[in-house]
């Protein structure tokens, strides 16, 4: 176990050369090759990120997309990384005042190392870092980012996610600290192995279900489970940047590593679409339509949030009126295809219209509701529920045996009053108005509503 150095000492790159170039000049155009690839779907910068530690040429394009959603105000850059030369207990540190790249020299910043020693039981242990690339790839990135930065390299051994939460909780507040979680994900399965596991692993971190994550989704599964409690704690959400795997550039499907990349938003997932992509969401919707149209083959390049499963409702209006509305009620396919499949049988399937005809199609309007994962309701007798429900606010499915119906939000406007709405939807379900059976469940929802301008 080292301790404290007094005076400046630099640690040498280690792994320059074998993870990413050693030569200044071919490290700069690898660079330059690697952000001039990368997409740039998010105009939103971020204090946290999940992001691969291979090897450049295998997931090099995958962390820089990830990394440079980081807010260029961050000072302090925390680098939670898994350990893989050493074996360690807890969190290891290092003594060295700076980390040596071709690139030059990036600050350590040692008061922070000095607080995780003292408060959170890390322990200098500079043997440890020597060998180890999972934090020392992500350097040059860094360095390219950031024109003045202090990194605390934090190498995770046998640790829990509690070790992790609790450093989020004390340092995140500080809009001048920043987090990286350094993590692969899953280690030489076969594609369809590796593709199966690493979809588990990304529902879980993105819904925030994380009861069965397991160590052999992610190498750095301490510092990514740890990120995604913190998520929940405070109501966040973790976005997809990408997800693929080693055999997109060796072309060998027998044995491969996964990698993924996310981005901590504050706030939900589906008002950051709101936010942020509305435009892209009705222009998805207008495109399934004119393809069908013209016959032609959907194309559309999206960011990888809609790749997430997420559930929507598409309505149609036609001067005013409606002229279809078709919908998912829980998120089982990726919402880029929940939005393109609903769009369809929106406009061509709902059973009380007729198909919308080329004619139509320009006089209709397009509205999209995205649906929170619903919330069974737990009530005593029917007065009860009715007191549980929340007008304009909450979206309520009700189910009893094999019958079943939906009201979205907007529904409010036209049945503000809870009682009929309630009734009505017992209706909508094939139930009389006043049925009520100690079998019948609710369940709430909210919906981020997107309409189509006028």
């Amino acid at each position: 176990m080292s301790e404290t150095k007094e005076t400046e000492t630099i640690k040498e790159p280690s792994v320059a050369g074998k993870f990413y170039p050693a030569d200044t000049v071919d490290l700069i155009n690898h660079l330059e090759m690697i952000k001039n690839a990368s997409k740039n779907f998010y105009k939103i910068t971020t204090r946290a990120v999940i992001v691969p530690h291979a090897g450049w040429v295998f997931s090099g394009k995958l962390a820089y997309e990830g990394l440079h959603l980081l807010d260029k105000n961050i000072k302090n850059l925390f680098i939670f990384a898994p350990a893989h030369q050493a074996a360690i207990e807890g969190l290891a540190l290092t003594s060295y005042s700076q980390w040596k790249t071709p690139l030059g020299e990036i600050q350590i910043n040692q008061d922070i190392n000095k607080d995780l020693a003292e408060n959170f039981g890390a322990a200098y242990i500079d043997e440890a870092l020597e060998k180890e690339h999972s934090i020392e790839v992500q350097l040059p990135f860094i360095q390219d980012l950031f024109d003045e930065i202090n990194i605390i390299p934090v190498l995770i051994g046998k640790a829990r996610p509690d070790d992790i939460l609790k450093i989020l909780n004390k340092y995140y507040p500080d809009k001048e600290n920043g987090f990286i979680i350094s993590s692969d994900l899953s280690h030489f399965l076969t594609d369809e192995n590796a593709r199966r596991m690493d979809f588990d692993a990304a529902q879980m971190i993105e819904t925030g279900d994380i009861r069965n994550f397991r160590y052999e989704m992610a190498c750095g599964a301490i510092g990514v489970t740890g990120l995604v409690e913190f998520a929940n704690i405070n109501k966040y959400s973790l976005i997809r940047v990408g997800m693929f795997n080693s055999s997109e550039t060796t072309n060998d499907k027998s044995r491969v590593v996964g990698y993924g990349s996310w981005f901590l938003y504050e706030g939900e997932k589906n008002e950051l679409i709101s936010k942020y992509h509305s435009d892209f969401v009705i222009g998805v919707c207008k495109i399934v339509l004119e393809s069908a149209f013209r016959k032609t083959d959907i194309k559309i390049v999206y960011p990888q949030v809609f790749d997430e499963l997420g559930a929507s409702f598409v309505t149609l209006e036609k001067n005013g009126d409606l002229r279809g509305c078709i919908g998912s009620i829980l998120a089982y396919r990726p919402l880029i295809n929940d939005l393109i499949e609903n769009t369809k049988n929106a406009a061509f399937k709902d059973t009380r219209f007729s198909p919308l005809t080329a004619e139509e199609f320009p006089q209709t309007k397009i509205n999209v509701s995205l649906l929170s994962v619903p919330r069974r309701i737990f009530f005593n007798g029917e007065e009860d529920l009715l007191s549980k429900i929340t007008p304009n606010l909450d979206g309520i499915i009700i189910r009893d045996g094999d019958k079943q119906a939906v009201y979205l939000p907007s529904v409010w406007e036209v049945l503000p009053e809870k009682r009929e709405f309630l009734n009505t939807l017992k209706v909508k379900a094939g139930f009389e108005k006043d049925y009520f059976s100690d079998t019948l469940e609710a369940y709430r929802f909210e919906t981020i509503y997107i309409k189509e301008d006028e």
